[in-house]
């Protein structure tokens, strides 16, 4: 078993730059590849930025068009924290994050954090 905490997230300006923690614990040596997913309201669920490793180096990153060039998904010096450095927000980037480890693609993980709220106001 993996848990995820999600924390980081709050109510900021359009422009604005907000970074998303992500601890995990349990299992975490046996996961190489962990992401970021959002909902808001109303909306489904979808794929925000994936980051994948071998033997503890990072070898791909992949984002969603949406928000590429603007986030940037990283892992911690410790290998357990997984962050996620949002720069100039949009109020269409309000919504749940949600951090996932175990992905296969962009729409299936297997572990899920209980999310944190991210609002952006214009």
């Amino acid at each position: 078993q993996v848990q995820l905490v999600e924390s980081g997230g709050g109510l900021v300006q359009a422009g604005d730059s907000l970074r998303l923690s992500c601890a995990a614990s349990g299992r975490t040596l046996r996961t190489s590849t962990m992401g970021w997913f959002r909902q808001a309201t109303g909306n489904e669920r979808e794929f925000v930025a994936r980051l994948s490793w071998r033997s503890g180096i990072t070898y791909y990153a992949d984002y969603a068009d949406s928000v590429n060039g603007r986030f940037t998904i990283s892992r911690g010096s410790a290998k357990t924290t997984l962050y996620l450095q949002m720069s100039s927000l949009k109020p269409e980037d309000t919504a749940v994050y949600y951090c996932a480890a175990d992905c296969a693609d962009r729409r299936t993980c297997v572990y899920w954090g209980q999310g944190t709220q991210v609002t952006v106001s214009s």
